[in-house]
């Protein structure tokens, strides 16, 4: 009997949000003098939610009893996705380099499954695990441009600790949607998320404008922050969330190997900076981790699949 071949599509949707992460860090790296961290952050997920709440209205009333008895995971949910990973980071990339930016996202594979072993008592396959490490050395053969002299000569700064401590966070973030409602779409989850996370951003905001922080709108900080509330927000958490619902969340995680390789492609066309034999090398090891770590065989619980 003919075996059934894998969809491809999950594995495409879970491609999407790197691609989004990696221009929204280039975009934050850009404004880091002309927007303020958390003006960033709150403006994005006012925008983000003007387009999804009403979307989703319909269906979170019609599931309010479904979203009131998990409303501890999506408060935690809200509180990490919106709140304070994107605060974060858009506050430590006005201290660290993009090199060292890049680097300390591949950390969130490898923290995903830790947790999974210290919180959850899972264990990956060791294809799985094989896996995350060869990706790992396809991004440091990129961020190192082939020399090993240059992750010696790395200095780690409070952005780079910021920025370790908000790749823990998202980490978190990615196991906990295993207790998400099953019976919200991507779209009410996410709608969730936004209302449960902007309270507490908004009282953040409130006080970053009393300490004398503010931007000037113009076309440029207009532009960057309707691209944060549209791409990097509302699809990539879209196809984020519903690829961790498909493929579970460590081989979700691997993908996010793809955002300094995306950032490798993106400078080549939007710079000129044209890859050099070891981003050839470095991008073919991070898409050989992620096809071994994708094709293992699941041992880890799996997550409950969307209607």
């Amino acid at each position: 009997m003919r075996q059934r071949s894998r969809p491809w599509w999950p594995y495409f949707l879970l491609t999407l949000p790197p691609l989004f992460w990696a221009l929204n860090v280039i975009v934050a790296r850009a404004m880091r003098n002309d927007i303020p961290p958390v003006a960033m952050c709150f403006w994005r997920w006012i925008i983000a939610g003007i387009i999804v709440v009403p979307l989703a209205a319909t269906g979170l009333r019609s599931k309010w009893p479904a979203i009131r008895g998990a409303w501890k995971p999506l408060a935690a949910l809200g509180l990490i996705g919106v709140t304070l990973f994107n605060t974060i980071s858009y506050a430590a990339l006005r201290h660290t380099t993009a090199t060292n930016a890049a680097l300390l996202n591949s950390t969130i594979p490898v923290f995903i499954l830790l947790l999974s072993w210290i919180a959850l008592h899972e264990r990956a396959p060791r294809r799985q695990a094989l896996g995350v490490g060869i990706s790992l050395i396809g991004v440091i053969a990129i961020l190192a441009q082939g020399e090993l002299s240059t992750l010696t000569e790395l200095s780690f700064n409070r952005g780079d600790l910021w920025l370790l401590g908000a790749m823990l966070l998202w980490s978190v973030y990615t196991l906990l949607l295993r207790w998400k409602p099953t019976e919200l779409s991507p779209l009410e989850l996410l709608a969730c998320i936004i209302l449960s996370g902007l309270p507490l951003l908004g009282v953040a905001y409130a006080l970053e404008v009393a300490s004398g922080q503010s931007f000037e709108v113009r076309p440029a900080t207009a532009a960057a922050l309707a691209y944060y509330g549209i791409f990097p927000s509302v699809f990539a958490y879209l196809c984020f969330n519903r690829g961790v619902a498909l493929l579970g969340h460590t081989k979700a995680g691997i993908f996010i190997h793809l955002v300094p390789v995306f950032g490798v492609i993106l400078s080549a066309v939007l710079i000129g900076e044209l890859p050099h034999v070891y981003h050839i090398a470095g991008m073919a090891l991070v898409f050989g981790g992620i096809w071994l770590s994708s094709t293992a065989r699941p041992q880890l619980a799996a997550i409950a699949s969307e209607p």
